[in-house]
């Protein structure tokens, strides 16, 4: 259970944060980078969900807690000590990946086949859900690049790839009757 009675603790101040593990590293570290690239998406998708209705918010809401669960994990190095740690550690699952392949296939069953490039846009909830894709994107780029320098939990990664698909296919289910915004290729010339 978290308990915060003070917002503001000054330990910071200096430049550097606290990792769960306790240790600290400088604000700019890649790990901070990472877990910060994943808060953001967390916001993105909280300003999608205005957007969402049903099912779709739910979803979304499931996702957001994935999120906390995922900024947990990455906060957290040395996947090789977890079993020392004085609490169980939080780390992503392969069932949380395996969720979102089968939201995928259900939401995917309902679409027709692409046969262009999509457009991000359409409706307020699919530009919301396609901007949500390249936060989680990039935190992806950013989660590969940790685990190339020091360590990340390889599930981390899959649920990333998995959720900006998620998220492509979502945007598209969004559109719903309005259709996608398909690109045409150099319709500006």
């Amino acid at each position: 259970m978290v308990v915060l009675n003070r917002i503001y603790t000054r330990t910071g101040d200096a430049g550097d944060t606290a990792l769960s593990d306790g240790s600290r590293v400088p604000k700019h570290a890649l790990r901070v980078e990472t877990y910060g690239t994943v808060d953001e998406l967390n916001a993105t998708l909280g300003l999608a969900r205005l957007h969402g209705a049903g099912e779709m918010a739910d979803r979304l809401a499931v996702i957001q807690n994935d999120l906390f669960d995922l900024g947990a994990d990455l906060s957290r190095p040395g996947m090789e000590r977890d079993a020392e740690a004085p609490y169980p550690v939080l780390r992503i699952i392969q069932s949380q990946v395996d969720r979102l392949e089968a939201e995928i296939d259900a939401m995917n069953a309902a679409l027709p086949p692409l046969r262009s490039f999509v457009l991000p846009g359409g409706n307020a909830l699919a530009a919301a859900l396609h901007l949500s894709r390249t936060v989680a994107r990039r935190a992806e780029r950013r989660a590969t690049e940790l685990a190339a320098a020091e360590d990340a939990n390889p599930a981390a990664i899959r649920y990333l790839n998995r959720l900006s698909d998620w998220l492509f296919v979502a945007a598209r289910l969004a559109n719903g009757a309005d259709g996608d915004v398909l690109w045409v290729p150099g319709a500006s010339r």
